[in-house]
């Protein structure tokens, strides 16, 4: 009975050609290019952003959407004479743990090659006009230990003092979670 109902989907016989083309049109519907902001405003440009002191309030949620942890951060941000940026974070999590993470941001060809200590894979933190996209995969703690958790991370510069961050993390190519916060210029 399957084959018969696959067989008449694909008109009596099974065509890849087909099927590659219907996989390749869905990855292109799979979400928004960072080119989509490149005429947006207000435009964002890390190093005039991420200066000074920043202060950042926000959610975590688990994969079904349910919000499961709440935080505030302080985050220090400097650049050096060479054009590498500091974001110095402090994490305050709604049930008393407290978590810091030095970013740092090098540049490099396409925009600034980002590392912190519990970024097992770096990302590469590409933006135009509004927006910031990195992707990166960062040990977060669970259990006794960690998980390495892929973080599709986008920022949106609303006002020249206010940005918000939306991050997808996943496992495997499954979402486990959702991290949405906003982080303002003091």
């Amino acid at each position: 009975m399957q084959t018969r109902c696959f067989s008449s989907v694909f008109g009596g016989r099974w065509r890849p050609g087909l099927i590659l083309l219907t996989l390749v049109w869905l990855a292109g519907c799979a979400g928004p290019s960072l080119e989509d902001y490149q005429s947006r405003s207000p435009a964002l440009v890390p190093k005039d952003f991420f200066q000074g002191e920043l202060s950042a309030r926000g959610v975590v949620k688990d994969f079904s959407g349910e919000v499961i942890r709440t935080f505030d951060a302080d985050i220090r941000a400097s650049w050096n004479g060479e054009g590498v940026g500091t974001l110095d974070e402090v994490f305050r999590f709604s049930d008393g743990e407290v978590q810091t993470r030095v970013w740092t941001l090098t540049p490099a060809a396409q925009g600034y090659h980002a590392t912190a200590g519990d970024v097992v894979e770096p990302g590469i933190m590409r933006w135009r006009g509004n927006a910031i996209h990195m992707n990166y995969v960062l040990a977060v703690p669970y259990g006794d230990g960690t998980l390495d958790v892929r973080m599709d991370d986008w920022m949106y510069l609303i006002t020249p003092d206010t940005l918000i961050n939306e991050t997808t993390m996943s496992k495997w190519g499954i979402d486990v979670g959702e991290v949405v916060l906003v982080i303002q210029k003091k």
